[in-house]
């Protein structure tokens, strides 16, 4: 029964994924949200195959870790392209966080991997160290994004940079989405795999309530409506730009 569950969610998910790349396609938005764009598109093209196969077929397998990496590359990419948005009249601030993150990611991965190795025997069959690699690859990437991703809202609750409505949206849900997919990895580690159906069924239906909620909320007239978060008043608002942009202005120097 939990299966079907799972296959139903993830057909919605997917499903939704479609709906919502066909609307920013609509209105012109791919353009503006392309990692997010081609992250929808390519989790489709995998995604149905998969519903079709049994979960421990070979051919299962092959393709989840061949696709794997890809989405890592489309989290990395989504969470820059977030960045980049934010950011787009600070670009000091973005080529530090940019190269901060990746270092942060590199670094992970290490220590990921480094951590791995004791564990690994010549007698473990090639497959179990592929996943092992690929677990770990996905905690070091997962942990270092969810601190990006906090890191990026405690700074527009700091800082009053004028927002499109639909980028503030984006990553307050993208933040939802990808902390729920962190927690889900860090939970499947503690308790094992006895527990790994009901953690897949949470983020799935996770997934589909913040696909629902991209597809509601993501529209051309987001766009041209900009915000502030928070709002302090016009004369403490101007005050803090202020400074953001003198600090900006400093880092492009150093930069250069």
């Amino acid at each position: 029964m939990a299966d079907v569950a799972l296959r139903l969610l993830s057909f919605a998910s997917i499903l939704g994924g479609l709906l919502t790349a066909w609307k920013l396609s609509r209105h012109e938005l791919a353009r503006v949200y392309r990692f997010f764009f081609g992250y929808l598109i390519f989790r489709a093209l995998y995604g149905l195959p998969l519903l079709s196969l049994n979960l421990k077929s070979n051919w299962y397998e092959y393709i989840y870790v061949a696709c794997w990496p890809v989405c890592w590359g489309f989290y990395v990419g989504t969470v820059l392209e977030l960045y980049r948005l934010i950011l787009a009249r600070h670009r000091g601030f973005y080529t530090l966080g940019r190269w901060a993150m990746c270092a942060a990611l590199a670094i992970s991965a290490a220590l990921s991997a480094a951590a791995l190795l004791p564990k690994i025997t010549p007698q473990m069959p090639q497959p179990t160290v592929v996943m092992g690699y690929l677990i770990a690859g996905e905690r070091a990437i997962d942990a270092s994004l969810a601190v990006f991703l906090l890191l990026m809202l405690a700074f527009l609750n700091v800082y009053t940079v004028p927002l499109a409505r639909n980028t503030l949206a984006h990553a307050a849900i993208y933040t939802v989405f990808f902390l729920s997919s962190t927690l889900r990895m860090m939970l499947a580690s503690i308790f094992g795999i006895r527990l790994a159906t009901a953690f897949d069924l949470g983020m799935a239906a996770t997934s589909c309530a913040c696909l629902l909620a991209w597809f509601i909320l993501l529209n051309a007239k987001g766009e041209e409506m900009h915000l502030s978060v928070p709002w302090f008043g016009p004369e403490r608002e101007e005050r803090i730009l202020y400074r953001l942009d003198a600090l900006n202005a400093t880092l492009m120097r150093a930069g250069k």
